[in-house]
């Protein structure tokens, strides 16, 4: 397993990942939970200010959460550490997204490794 950073690798245009951070990422419910969400956001989140192609809102996610906003803020960091979220500031806001090419190289790799 690679323990590199997370950042595109130029030569092929693959993320290169983090497996055990993506691995310690995904061994909390609360994180797949908003990841989940996040594969959606349409349907899973009320209409926000701006469109969803940006991101959710923390602010959204805090809401349908339920948990204290330092607790989501801590989740959150550790799916953009892990590379598994991406981020988008508008003013004061910031929006997460999935990093679908993070996610789908990770499930790839998993797939070959097990």
């Amino acid at each position: 397993m690679t323990n590199q950073t997370s950042t595109m690798d130029e030569s092929t245009a693959q993320p290169e990942l983090v497996m055990d951070e993506i691995i310690k990422a995904l061994a909390s419910p609360a994180r797949r939970e908003i990841l989940a969400w996040l594969k959606d956001p349409a349907q899973q989140f009320s209409p926000q200010a701006y469109p969803f192609e940006l991101g959710v809102c923390a602010g959204k996610i805090y809401e349908k959460a339920g948990l204290s906003q330092s607790t989501v803020s801590a989740h959150l960091a550790c799916l953009q550490r892990a590379g598994l979220v991406s981020t988008h500031k508008v003013g004061q806001w910031i929006f997460y997204a999935r990093n679908e090419p993070v996610i789908t190289a990770f499930l790839r790799q998993m797939q070959q490794e097990l």
